[in-house]
């Protein structure tokens, strides 16, 4: 019989989970590490691990179909092999879970508990009908895609990007709901491994939270690549046909009627925090279910912490794993760290990427400052020309009073390792001056972000 009761519960092995584990028991504490299905969480099992793996597949069948372009031919047609494709995602995600529970396995003071946690009282947890107790406890529990209430999905088979993970076939034409981050990166990749695609969304543009010129040149790069998309589709209704599915739309022009042979819903997040029992706990949540915390991550219950999806600060594996750093510095390191200290920084992975730092031109607009725009297309982008990849384009907004610099939107070649340039000097509080006068190295398309920079106008 294992003991029951421990210094620590850690409920959850996502991205924060396990690190903590690993700081804690360093640290001399024993430590109950409980997770109820796969170790690594969304970003190892069903996230960015396995998807990037697939969208590094589709990108290379694409370079392979523009062989012309480069001088070469690969002859004969581009065909996906989907298991075979599959199977290579599969032993990236399970070589990353396998390490995972590897590594935990091997820390001492460190007991693993296979099954679903569930509080009974503030300081107590039962899994598998056993209880266990501590005086600290973390949730990190993640999330998993939301299926709301439309009507006729009921009498429809759907996908989410969690069962898309475990087809080993290519749709004839995939019905994609949602036109965000996670819907266009699976359009595009589907459409580069053959399959029809149309887009299917409810808001007049794709990707809302981005500045209207990021979604019109995303939207004009999916299209050129034969995505179609149903924008303005206000009441979504789904009903069977022979061979598949129909999603009924009622936009402002097109057929009302989208027939696909499958449907991805894609439709955003939502916590995996409805069978924690947290009411027993006294934890407190907000209407959409997300755990609320301050600042150092605490709960209501001082002792209780809640760390990446579910908390509502953050969805991605980097805030995931910050919340680890932030907790872990906080409790063993004696430096004072903040949630707040945090800057938004993401990135799209359709081809080319988005990388994103900070404020939109549009929020930063409302902010009441100054501002100082920049702006250069990809095909000014030496780099981006010798790699026959100009699509997109780079820009930059500051603060025309501060020379403190709010935010980034680079849609290009590489603009996702770019943007940490970007961020760099956000974090050192710097003002862009610092950047507009280094020497980057040619060629790279880091190299254009001081020359952007020098090119920053004034606004309205």
């Amino acid at each position: 019989m294992t003991d029951t009761k421990f210094d620590t519960i850690v409920i959850g092995a996502g991205q924060a989970g396990p690190s903590l584990v690993g700081r804690l028991t360093e640290a001399g504490q024993t430590v109950a590490m409980i997770e109820r299905k796969f170790f690594g969480g969304t970003c190892v099992n069903t996230g960015c691990k396995p998807t990037k793996t697939m969208v590094a597949s589709a990108y290379a069948m694409h370079m392979a179909r523009r062989a012309a372009e480069y001088g070469f031919s690969v002859g004969g047609e581009i065909v996906p092999d989907m298991k075979a494709i599959k199977a290579r995602k599969d032993k990236v995600t399970l070589d990353s879970r396998s390490g995972n529970e590897t590594w935990l396995e091997g820390m001492e003071r460190c007991t693993i508990f296979r099954g679903h946690a569930s509080f009974i009282s503030p300081n107590e947890v039962s899994v598998n009908g056993q209880t266990l107790s501590a005086e600290r406890i973390f949730i990190n529990v993640g999330g998993r895609a939301n299926v709301p209430a439309m009507p006729g999905l009921g009498e429809v088979n759907y996908l989410t990007n969690s069962s898309m993970m475990d087809i080993d076939f290519l749709p004839e034409h995939l019905v994609v709901v949602g036109g965000s981050y996670i819907g266009l990166e699976f359009a595009q990749m589907y459409r580069r491994f053959g399959s029809k695609v149309t887009v299917v969304e409810r808001s007049p543009r794709l990707i809302s939270r981005e500045d209207p010129d990021i979604s019109d040149a995303i939207r004009a790069i999916l299209e050129d690549e034969g995505i179609a998309f149903r924008l303005n589709a206000e009441c979504i209704s789904f009903s069977p046909r022979p061979g598949g599915v129909c999603v009924h739309v009622d936009c402002d022009s097109g057929d009302r009627d989208v027939p696909g042979t499958h449907v991805l819903l894609a439709i955003g997040r939502r916590p995996n925090t409805d069978d924690l029992g947290l009411d027993k706990a006294g934890v407190v949540m907000d209407k959409r279910g997300y755990i609320t915390v301050d600042d150092e991550l605490r709960t209501s219950q001082p002792h209780i912490y809640a760390l990446g999806d579910c908390n509502g600060r953050g969805a991605f594996t980097h805030t995931a794993y910050n919340d680890f750093e932030i907790v872990a510095a906080n409790l063993l390191d004696g430096d004072k760290r903040r949630v707040s200290d945090r800057i938004s920084g993401y990135a799209l992975y359709i081809d080319p990427p988005l990388g994103r730092a900070g404020m939109t031109e549009e929020e930063a607009r409302k902010s009441g400052r100054k501002l100082l725009v920049g702006t250069r297309p990809m095909t000014q982008v030496g780099r981006a020309v010798e790699r026959g990849e100009t699509k997109g384009f780079m820009k930059i907004v500051a603060d025309a009073d501060t020379k403190e610099l709010l935010g980034a939107a680079l849609l290009g070649a590489s603009g996702d390792e770019a943007v940490h340039g970007i961020l760099d000097i956000m974090y050192a509080h710097a003002p862009y001056t610092v950047m507009q006068r280094m020497v980057p190295i040619h060629p790279t398309v880091s190299e254009l972000l001081p020359t952007v920079l020098a090119g920053m106008k004034h606004v309205n």
